[in-house]
């Protein structure tokens, strides 16, 4: 099976590095999806949560905003963007881990105040 290269950054530092077998987030057009070998491009990622699929499961990241890049050479694709929490690993529904994030940012902007 055909993987993906993704990185997950912050300005920090690399959240998580690894084989993905797709990348699914949403940009100001929509949502979309990076399957490997996708072509080059560049675009922005809008505050929500970017899923990246694995052979061990789906990781989530909830992000405020940022930009992603999918690279010139096959199976490399990179997403730059400012994570507000990593999601765990999720073998269950997506609708869990939109709970989960949606929980994790309001404790965040709850401890901010």
């Amino acid at each position: 099976m055909a993987t993906l290269k993704v990185e997950i950054v912050s300005p920090e530092a690399a959240l998580w590095t690894g084989d993905a077998t797709s990348l699914t987030a949403r940009s100001s057009d929509g949502d979309f999806t990076i399957l490997p070998q996708h072509t080059s491009t560049v675009g922005d990622i809008v505050p929500g949560v970017v899923y990246v699929q694995t052979a061990n499961g789906e990781l989530a990241f909830v992000v405020d905003g940022g930009y992603f890049q999918v690279g010139a050479s096959d199976e490399e694709g990179v997403t730059l963007a400012t994570v507000l929490a990593g999601v765990a690993k999720l073998a269950s529904s997506r609708a869990e881990a939109l709970e989960l994030a949606a929980s994790q940012a309001a404790e965040l902007s709850q401890s901010a105040n």
